[in-house]
């Protein structure tokens, strides 16, 4: 006699007792519905069944289940593929960079299966409450419907060219199908009205991957990972499924554990594609931000070290990129003790492609060093240098020329915020713009002579300053930047820049980075 045994706090007993069989009839070796039990469905596998009580032995709502014992493997198989599945799924929201969508269609394409095969075990589907019994059919076939666009998903994150365009299409045409087919589902309780149209579309999905797997030249032409062990879970599912498939139009015999082998095979194929495909992703990140790292050390090596040693002059100066390169560049022109030239460029957009512009400024700057006292003259050189290399961006710049032994400055911009001149309690806004660089190749530049006396303050700096936004949309603006400079008018240049860069900081939400390139040149006057 078999002895009974417990799963997991379930008792499982064995051959049929008295009362038992009663209720129930066991023939053959297949599960067979039986007598019904009050409103459970009872089932028997030859002499034997599971039963499940809860703890204690106390009835499930006074009815006893039984489960053949060859649905207990498909359910522990379904239960592992919907834990693969939700694993993958969790992984995906962890990483939050490369690889996502690749482990998240993974794991929805595993989960559906896995829960499709729930629903398919009648014993499994009866735990849930009576009045979902009835729509069982319902939800495999809604599964069924939607299970392959996960699948068509995942592998367009592999493909490439034409195998890609063709993927579309079949994903377009399970998105119909099983909008079709659900909708039928739903509003004429008819779940299977589209099977035969799920079925094509399998079908043409499966062959083309395999087919596309199977050819090495193929799989180097239009796949991004091109292995042999996805190619061998392809084939291994693609074989099965196409023979299920075919199965019902061609009155083939039915294998039914074929399909749950095949589909691990695949799924773990699936796993080592993306794995792959996630590891290679990371060593990909990692060397980029190598680069990146190495192309900022460069950046901050062409601008300048210190600030220039000028008479009657305090200088400060202030470089926040927002990303590791940066389209923000400074430069001093120090000629003696009593006279210098100060640039502040800004190039169009943000990153590499902004950074490279900036280094080409640094380079066009050496050609108008014996330019450094006319300023017009010095954006006139530096705009000719550029022509041709920028590439549809464009740059904007302010440059001031500070003669402290006839207290003298001038001042000329190609399109770039204001000059800002604190004196005597009050924020002045210099303008003098001609066009930004990259316009016309040789544009006027107008030039503003400014005296120079004992308390100015002058501010150059970028629009990175003005523009960042607070959690209302509303920008730092011209109005906080005066209160700031206002209140801090007392403070040296090297204070006032860092009181200004903690302000903009705060303006800006916690949770947000920080929005644009920041350069700023404070320069007083003693």
């Amino acid at each position: 006699m078999n002895r009974p045994i417990t799963l997991g706090g379930l008792w499982c007993g064995g051959p049929l007792g008295p009362k038992e069989a009663d209720s129930t009839l066991a023939t053959g070796r297949h599960a067979t519905p039986c007598k019904r039990y009050g409103m459970l469905p009872v089932w028997a596998t030859g002499p034997t069944l599971l039963y499940l009580r809860p703890p204690g032995g106390a009835r499930l709502e006074g009815q006893v289940l039984a489960i053949p014992r060859d649905q207990v493997g498909a359910i522990m198989v379904a239960t592992v593929f919907m834990f693969i599945g939700l694993a993958a799924c969790a992984l995906a929201a962890i990483r939050g960079r490369g690889g996502v969508r690749l482990l998240a269609w993974q794991g929805v394409f595993s989960a559906l299966y896995g829960a499709r095969m729930l629903a398919q075990s009648t014993a499994a589907f009866s735990i849930l409450p009576r009045s979902t019994w009835a729509d069982r059919d319902y939800v495999v076939a809604i599964i069924t419907y939607v299970i392959v666009i996960p699948a068509v998903l995942f592998w367009l994150e592999l493909s490439l060219g034409t195998l890609r365009r063709l993927l579309q299409l079949t994903l377009l045409a399970a998105l119909v199908n099983a909008i079709g087919g659900v909708s039928l589902a739903f509003i004429f309780r008819s779940p299977w009205a589209f099977l035969n149209y799920n079925k094509v579309v399998v079908a043409c999905c499966f062959s083309l991957l395999a087919v596309v797997v199977a050819v090495p030249n193929l799989s180097k032409r239009f796949l991004i990972v091109p292995s042999r062990i996805p190619a061998i879970g392809t084939l291994v599912l693609a074989a099965v499924v196409l023979y299920n498939n075919l199965q019902g139009f061609l009155h083939l015999p039915s294998y039914s554990s074929s399909e749950p082998f095949a589909f691990a095979v695949f799924i773990l194929s699936l796993g080592y594609v993306a794995a792959e495909k996630v590891f290679t992703d990371e060593r990909r990140l990692l060397s980029i931000e190598s680069e990146l790292a190495i192309a900022r050390e460069i950046q901050s090596s062409i601008l300048p070290s210190s600030v220039p040693k000028v008479n009657n002059l305090r200088i400060a100066a202030a470089y926040h990129p927002m990303t590791a390169v940066a389209g923000d560049f400074y430069e001093f022109i120090p000629v003696d003790q009593n006279r210098a030239g100060f640039l502040v460029a800004d190039v169009s957009g943000h990153g590499v492609p902004a950074a490279l512009i900036a280094a080409m400024i640094k380079v066009a700057m050496q050609s108008v060093v014996s330019l450094a006292d006319d300023p017009p003259a010095v954006l006139r050189g530096l705009n000719r240098a550029l022509a041709g290399q920028l590439r549809g961006q464009f740059v904007t710049a302010a440059y001031l020329w500070i003669d402290t032994e006839i207290h003298k400055a001038l001042y000329s911009a190609a399109g770039h915020p204001p000059l800002l001149r604190w004196r005597n309690g009050m924020l002045e806004r210099i303008e003098s713009n001609g066009l930004l660089f990259g316009v016309i190749e040789d544009p006027c530049y107008p030039v503003c002579e400014l005296p120079l006396l004992s308390g100015d303050r002058f501010l150059l700096y970028t629009d990175g300053i003005t523009e960042p936004e607070n959690a209302a949309g509303d920008s730092f603006g011209d109005k906080k930047l005066e209160e700031v400079v206002r209140i801090n008018q007392s403070r040296p240049p090297a204070e006032l820049s860092d009181q200004l860069l903690s302000e903009i900081r705060r303006w800006q939400p916690a949770a947000t980075t920080q929005q644009d390139d920041i350069t700023l040149v404070v320069i007083d006057v003693v």
